[in-house]
């Protein structure tokens, strides 16, 4: 659990010892998710590992809901480090884009963490609400300003609004610039739809593989993921009418 401090200031002893504690209850949580899956996640199991009572565990999360909370940011941050770090390594082929390398960090990280991965998008775990606004959406768009911003590269905002989206009502298109967030940088609404769109495509087809739903394709999962994402990513970028010198 982190701590306001005032920049420049060091954190005193106690601060930094309760950091680290808490970083070691969140470790010995992932490590029981790991092993029993997110809906068996036992609070005093995590303290016994720990040799600590619950009590004591509740001094730096006072309930589960937070626990679960720093556990959700944490595979949030993971997440979209290993989305991150996909775009920043060499390409085994360089006409691959950097959209596509995104997306198969994002598929790599699901299927070596499969119980974290069903934390974020599995079953909600029961009676448990992440707060509004909080660290897991704060994490949610760091991983997703990856995406859009690759998906995008290249556009202008006016190009953006301009996105062939026709099948789409006005209705729905005004919902959409109701929920951007204030600010220049705010996506218009056909490039919003798309994004959503595309996210509901990446995500599906993990969500998929990580279930076992296709297994049955053996190694060529990876094959079958790559070509989908490539014609997902061109179809995009044909929907956007780019402005000569754009």
């Amino acid at each position: 659990m982190s701590t306001d401090e005032a920049p420049g200031v060091r954190p005193t002893l106690r601060e930094r010892r309760r950091a680290v504690a808490a970083q070691e209850i969140v470790g010995a949580a992932e490590s029981h998710i790991v092993e029993h899956g997110p809906h068996a996640l036992s609070l005093r199991a995590v303290a016994r590992s720990l040799g600590m009572t619950v009590q004591a565990l509740y001094h730096y999360f006072p309930s589960r809901d937070d626990l679960v909370t720093a556990l959700v940011t944490k595979a949030y941050d993971d997440l979209a480090d290993a989305v991150q770090a996909a775009t920043d390594v060499a390409r085994d082929d360089p006409d691959l884009p950097a959209m596509v390398i995104a997306t198969e960090g994002y598929r790599r990280w699901a299927i070596d963490h499969p119980e974290r991965f069903q934390l974020l998008y599995g079953a909600p775990l029961r009676h448990y609400h992440a707060p509004v606004d909080g660290p897991t959406t704060e994490a949610n768009r760091r991983m997703g300003a990856v995406f859009e911003r690759e998906l995008f590269r290249g556009f202008t905002r006016a190009e953006l609004a301009a996105a062939d989206v026709r099948s789409l009502s006005p209705a729905f298109l005004t919902a959409l610039d109701g929920m951007a967030p204030p600010g220049p940088d705010a996506l218009p609404a056909p490039a919003t739809a798309l994004m959503l769109s595309v996210w509901g495509y990446v995500h599906g087809m993990v969500a998929l593989e990580v279930f076992g739903h296709t297994g049955f394709l053996g190694t060529h999962q990876a094959e079958l993921y790559r070509m989908a994402m490539r014609n997902l990513y061109e179809d995009v970028r044909r929907r956007i009418p780019a402005t000569p010198g754009g």
